[in-house]
């Protein structure tokens, strides 16, 4: 529901049978509120489409100067993946740039994401809201248009296109045309290990990924998809069930190279040559992929360059309400020894 002209504090405070001082401590979560009365008066701001945040834009002199970036709940060691530290970089960049500074969501306590853009927004605290991934059905999406509040996303949308600006790469056929390489270079049964499968990033990957080996003629065998998670474990995960399979690949594709890091720790230890064996690509060509055992070919994302865009594509919108903008960042395959050997 959007916020009407003529809802007040008052409205708020008489509807919730509360005073309006509550209402306002309320709004900038004060701690000694309890939880009953938050979710209640909450509750009726929602209902009443009263968005302080949304009234105090309006007018200029009020304006705070400040980006909020949400990053994903998902996992409690998100910062360990190098992807997002270089993302943020960019963005400190870019919101300096434009004399913002940032505010970085935490997801103490339990809360979800969309929480945590909600009390962003009800505090007034921002001036608009970076997300820093996309999901299907993603909730966080659906709020931010739902109240026409300025967003910009690092990714693509799963849905509404023509209304949210986002930056991303191509991740379709960055996949594509690593698993093409792969078939190139004679590698004829190869696998695939995701993060999440709900993620747009994982998808279009896993679309790529399957195109490819249409193309080249090899077969797609389901029980060489993995999904898991965007971290080591997941690579040690899958890299002890390849370890076991009766018939190996002789490839994989891994989408994240702390996930591949995992894999190789296990596949290495095991006796796997590599790239004799089975040869690994990965992608974001972070730290890791550079300075591994062996060092790993993977897909440079350019993830500065996501986080610097994100950041105009959202200054756009709080200045002039532009949406529905696509930037694209270039990716390369940069090959390495996991696939080509010792050079």
């Amino acid at each position: 529901m959007k916020k009407t002209n003529h809802t007040t504090v008052k409205d708020v405070a008489k509807r919730a049978g509360v005073s309006p001082s509550t209402v306002s401590r309320v709004i900038s979560d004060h701690p000694k509120i309890s939880e009953q009365t938050k979710s209640k008066v909450l509750k009726i701001m929602e209902e009443m489409g009263y968005y302080p945040n949304a009234i105090a834009r309006s007018l200029a002199s009020k304006k705070t100067g400040t980006i909020g970036v949400i990053l994903p709940s998902r996992s409690q060691d998100l910062l360990l993946n190098p992807f997002f530290p270089e993302a943020l970089r960019g963005i400190l960049k870019g919101s300096s740039a434009f004399s913002y500074d940032v505010l970085l969501s935490s997801s103490s306590e339990g809360k979800s994401e969309l929480q945590i853009l909600k009390t962003f927004i009800r505090s007034s605290k921002v001036d608009g809201i970076i997300l820093m991934s996309s999901s299907i059905d993603d909730e966080c999406q659906d709020y931010l248009n739902s109240i026409e509040f300025p967003f910009s996303l690092i990714g693509s949308p799963y849905d509404h296109k023509e209304r949210v600006n986002h930056v991303d790469n191509d991740n379709y056929m960055a996949a594509y045309e690593l698993t093409t390489y792969l078939s190139m270079i004679g590698r004829k049964k190869i696998a695939l290990i995701a993060g999440e499968i709900g993620q747009m990033v994982t998808m279009k990957r896993v679309e790529g990924y399957k195109k490819a080996l249409m193309e080249s003629n090899l077969p797609y065998d389901e029980k060489l998809l993995y999904t898991g998670k965007f971290d080591e474990e997941t690579g040690y995960r899958y890299g002890n069930e390849i370890l076991n399979l009766k018939v190996k690949p002789d490839a994989i594709i891994i989408t994240d190279d702390i996930i591949a890091f995992g894999a190789v720790q296990i596949l290495k230890g095991n006796g796997v040559k590599i790239p004799e064996d089975i040869a690994i690509a990965s992608f974001n060509n972070s730290v890791l992929s550079r300075y591994c055992e062996i060092p790993l070919t993977s897909v440079e994302i350019n993830s500065f360059d996501l986080g610097y865009e994100a950041v105009v594509l959202l200054v756009s919108c709080i200045s002039e309400g532009v949406r529905g903008k696509k930037v694209i960042i270039p990716y390369s395959i940069i090959k390495r020894q996991s696939t080509e050997g010792e050079i």
